[in-house]
């Protein structure tokens, strides 16, 4: 018994359609088969027939009737024409020669042709098929070949096709059942798995048999999918956490400052310091709310359809000349080396933030006297965007973890800034399906190793395949 939601799935009406496909391709087939084989047997038939009538009506003219009945008697003899039947009649029908008994009682076609059943006991149930001649003097003949033998190898053949046909639709059957059967097993696993998932299993997957088939390619893709997702939950709690932990501290301040601010009534310079002091933590707390809103559209791909054809040679001039005098402020050496036709596809908006990060970055941690290098390079795999300072740089070990949101490293927490500088770099690289690595600028000076931030972009030809290929 064929279950009901095996008979209700996609897979098994599938295997149903290519299953009445292939029965009406293979009853095609063997229609034609049967059309060739029994038709040239039928040919064969009426030729050679035809062919022993011209043979004795000649014979007739030539030789008179007793020579035609010495010549169907000849051929009676003859062993080799064991299926040939002969009937020479008077015009009542009556027999001269042959080995017919009788003239059939069939009625004759308007072309002469008629087909009949040989008598028994002489032959059983045998079928003949004949052509009769009218020759000069009213005289009949009859002449037909027995054709039970082809009469039973035809319907062999129509059996055998009948049962080919039926052995066909019963393995085309199981095999759709077979074959649903074992889309449906892997499709309950999927089921049973998302099922979990949304029942708060989070860290379920669904397992891969290694066969390497459309289902292995999808079960991958869903794996590689549920493991995005469980990194962005993990990111948006970790988030949360932190902006939580983070912003307590300065709402609290404020929130003292502000109460200060109100009983010291008396004392208009302590009120108007508290206020500004709540302003600038105010405006702390809005730029780190804006550099989230930054990486959450980055990291979301929103920002996707805004993307251009740019020159990143002139964003970095920009950037570049507008951080200048910051740099010669802190003397600071600052270095630009832009090569020329540096073009990508992005935004704008975003790309000019990244490199602000990075040279806002490269300045605040370098010491006065150290140099910081902005350089924009065109390289066979892509243009390049390279800013390297000669500060304490950042341990190997932490360099994945700055990309992180919120996160510091111990020497830094005194500086200002809320963490998220490095995590918009790494999301706006994302977004441009760019590469952003980090090392040390300086490696033989373990002092002031500095650090070197390098985003590789990817080629335009490159983006337009990919683009097409989406």
């Amino acid at each position: 018994m064929i279950p009901a939601s095996l008979l209700r799935s996609s897979t098994f009406r599938l295997a149903m359609l290519f299953l009445c496909v292939f029965g009406a391709s293979a009853l095609l087939l063997l229609y034609f088969i049967y059309w060739t084989t029994a038709g040239f047997m039928e040919r064969q038939t009426v030729a050679t027939i035809t062919a022993e009538i011209q043979g004795l009506r000649d014979r007739y003219e030539l030789l008179g009737l007793a020579g035609l009945i010495q010549v169907i008697n000849e051929r009676i003899s003859d062993k080799e024409n064991r299926d040939s039947l002969y009937l020479l009649a008077k015009p009542d029908y009556s027999p001269l020669a042959g080995n017919l008994d009788q003239w059939p009682e069939v009625e004759l076609s308007e072309s002469g042709w008629l087909t009949f059943t040989l008598a028994a006991p002489r032959r059983r149930q045998e079928m003949a098929m004949a052509r009769h001649f009218l020759l000069t003097g009213n005289f009949h003949l009859l002449v037909g070949r027995n054709i039970s033998e082809k009469t039973d190898i035809q319907r062999r053949i129509i059996k055998s096709l009948f049962y080919g046909l039926a052995l066909a639709v019963v393995l085309g059957l199981a095999g759709g059942v077979f074959m649903s059967r074992k889309m449906l097993r892997r499709l309950d696993v999927i089921n049973k798995t998302s099922l979990e998932i949304m029942a708060g299993n989070f860290s379920r997957r669904i397992p891969v048999k290694g066969t390497g088939d459309e289902f292995d390619q999808l079960i991958a893709n869903l794996n590689e999918m549920l493991d995005q997702n469980e990194r962005l939950m993990g990111g948006v709690r970790q988030v949360s956490d932190n902006i939580a932990h983070d912003l307590r501290s300065p709402l609290t301040r404020m929130r003292n400052r502000l109460e200060l601010a109100l009983m010291e009534t008396s004392n208009l310079t302590l009120c108007q310091e508290a206020l500004a002091r709540t302003v600038e933590e105010t405006d702390e707390i809005i730029q780190t709310f804006n550099a989230l809103l930054q990486i959450a559209q980055a990291e979301s791909g929103a920002k996707r359809g805004d993307m251009t054809r740019l020159d990143l040679t002139a964003i970095a001039r920009d950037i570049g000349e507008l951080y200048e005098p910051s740099a010669e402020e802190k003397d600071l050496a600052m270095t630009m080396e832009l090569d020329h036709g540096a073009t990508v596809m992005g935004n704008r908006h975003l790309l000019s933030q990244a490199m602000a990060n990075l040279l806002d970055n490269a300045i605040k941690y370098t010491p006065a006297g150290g140099r910081v290098l902005l350089r924009i390079r065109n390289t066979p795999q892509g243009p390049e965007c390279t800013v390297a300072d000669t500060g304490p740089g950042i341990p190997p070990e932490a360099r994945d973890k700055v990309l992180e949101r919120f996160f510091r490293l111990e020497s830094s927490r005194s500086a200002p800034g809320s963490g998220l500088g490095l995590s918009l770099v790494a999301a706006v690289a994302r977004l441009h399906r760019a590469g952003l690595s980090l090392a040390s600028h300086q490696p033989d000076d373990p002092q002031r190793p500095g650090l070197e931030a390098v985003i590789r972009f990817p080629r335009l030809a490159e983006l337009k395949k990919g683009r097409e290929q989406a």
